[in-house]
């Protein structure tokens, strides 16, 4: 008898090595939107299934997660009748369709626990060594938690910051971001924050959804609202924001993201701070720039840009990340006429240990209108990461064009135009783009005038070594940076 003991003790030691060695490897998953309908994960990563109440009926998605997205933590909790995710670490493991259920009966997926541990603790002899084992492991687990909790920085500052009627949102992003790894607020904090959020008019309509205009204790807040059928989009957007070091005074700040229902459906929030001049696009409708303001929003750009493109190395590092949808309208102004980047749910990160792409699974594509050349006759190497970055430089370019367009020199400006405005439709085709940009080989013109005017003049060289239709041959953005800084010392020289 104590022989078969010590053999159902050894049997479950090995049953739980093997689960830890899972754990740690990549696994295969069952993915919708994959060749085959398998993916497979990075190590530590797991598998997701989801499923979602979409217009009365239950929607469900199956794929991958990577460990980054793994951390964010609100990607693996469900809304009450509404919609439901299950993060799972084996392989193939969510290779079942999930269904919505009323509350009462959520207690039901603890037993099938019980029946696994059951069938791994056969025969019944073997039972009282089975819990013993589970109850070390468990005393275990509460210790390594207790630990952690002690040892986080930022515990102590979640409750006592949201009960703190005198801390303002800037105080509690920047305790917040320098205590932690600088990418983002905990999550208890971020949910606190979404939960108590008033929403007071709508500023925005896009493909995505809906952004308002919203109070939190007294301070504006942007919202933007996805549609359910968005989940992956909010997902990705979210999971970028939260990249670590990712904060920078022309990144747009984010402060929040969550999921709220009402009962029928659910919205997905992102939460970032508000900014009332709205996108660049609406900015340059609206107003003209001075020789000044012109190039202080260029910088600010270019500066936003660098820091996104750029690979920080290190235990707190940053992954370089590509924008891939650069356009006047993803640009926000700020009140102190600098310019904050906003919209990375297109975005890629590198990951430069293993030279891979973090390319996202997404139905969206990029702005035709502001499409390098290489994307637009297909040409574009996806396994190269410099091929974004260069990409998103054709498109800044673009950008400045416009931005230059409204600058006034001694009264004299011109009206506010998309690139490409006289050659192809209001909504152009990916057919039209190519015919212009790949075919005829045209570019925006640039005006005689500019020449009378150096900053104008500089900002026209950039643009022209932005749209080269040889990638390789293109400017980078801290190229860029640096050379409207040297506008700006030339200025501050003169005067």
């Amino acid at each position: 008898m104590r022989e078969l003991r010590c053999l159902g003790a050894g049997e479950a030691l090995l049953v739980l090595v093997l689960v830890l060695i899972q754990l740690g490897t990549a696994l295969k998953c069952v993915c919708q939107l994959c060749a085959n309908h398998t993916c497979e994960t990075e190590a530590e990563g797991a598998c997701w299934n989801s499923v979602m109440l979409i217009n009365g009926k239950e929607e469900a998605v199956k794929s991958c997660l990577s460990p980054s997205e793994l951390k964010g933590q609100v990607f693996c909790y469900s809304s009450r009748n509404v919609s439901k995710r299950n993060c799972c670490f084996t392989d193939f493991c969510n290779n079942e369709t999930l269904h919505l259920y009323p509350q009462t009966a959520s207690d039901g997926s603890s037993w099938g626990r019980l029946e696994l541990a059951a069938v791994i603790l056969v025969p019944s002899c073997l039972l009282c060594v089975g819990v013993v084992l589970s109850l070390c492991a468990l005393q275990n687990q509460r210790c390594v938690h207790s630990k952690a909790r002690k040892q986080d920085p930022e515990e102590p500052l979640d409750d006592q910051s949201l009960v703190s009627p005198e801390k303002c949102l800037k105080e509690l992003i920047f305790d917040m971001s320098t205590s932690g790894s600088g990418s983002g607020l905990p999550l208890l904090v971020q949910r606190t924050i979404a939960r108590t959020i008033v929403l007071q008019e709508s500023i925005g309509k896009g493909r995505f959804g809906e952004v308002w205009r919203g109070k939190w204790r007294g301070e504006d807040v942007a919202v933007k609202i996805f549609s359910s059928r968005d989940e992956r989009s909010w997902f990705r957007e979210a999971e970028m924001y939260q990249t670590i070091m990712l904060r920078h005074e022309n990144i747009l700040g984010f402060i929040a993201a969550d999921n709220k229902d009402n009962g029928s459906w659910t919205q997905l929030w992102l939460v970032s701070e508000y900014h009332e001049h709205g996108s660049l696009f609406d900015y340059l409708n609206r107003y003209t720039v001075s020789v000044d303001g012109m190039i202080v929003l260029a910088l600010s750009i270019a500066s936003g840009l660098a820091h996104l493109h750029m690979e920080i190395i290190g235990t707190q590092g940053k992954p370089a990340i590509a924008h891939r949808d650069i356009k006047s309208k993803n640009i926000l102004v700020k009140k102190n006429g600098t310019a904050v980047i906003a919209d990375l749910g297109l975005a890629v990160k590198h990951d430069s240990n293993s030279n891979a792409i973090d390319i996202p699974v997404n139905h969206r594509v990029g702005t035709k209108r502001y499409m390098a050349p290489e994307i637009l006759d297909d040409t574009i190497n996806m396994n190269s990461f410099e091929s974004f970055k260069r990409a998103d430089i054709y498109s800044l370019g673009l950008v400045f064009w416009e931005l230059a367009r409204r600058c006034s020199v001694r009264g004299i400006h011109e009206d506010f135009q998309l690139p490409y405005f006289d050659q192809v439709p209001s909504d152009p085709s990916v057919e039209d783009m190519r015919r212009v940009v790949c075919d005829q080989k045209l570019r925006p013109s640039i005006p005689n005038q500019w020449q009378s005017c150096e900053a104008l003049r500089v900002m026209g060289k950039i643009m022209r070594e932005c749209w080269y239709a040889n990638s390789a041959a293109r400017l980078t953005a801290l190229r860029v940076k640096k050379t409207l800084s040297q506008v700006t010392v030339i200025k501050d020289v003169k005067e």
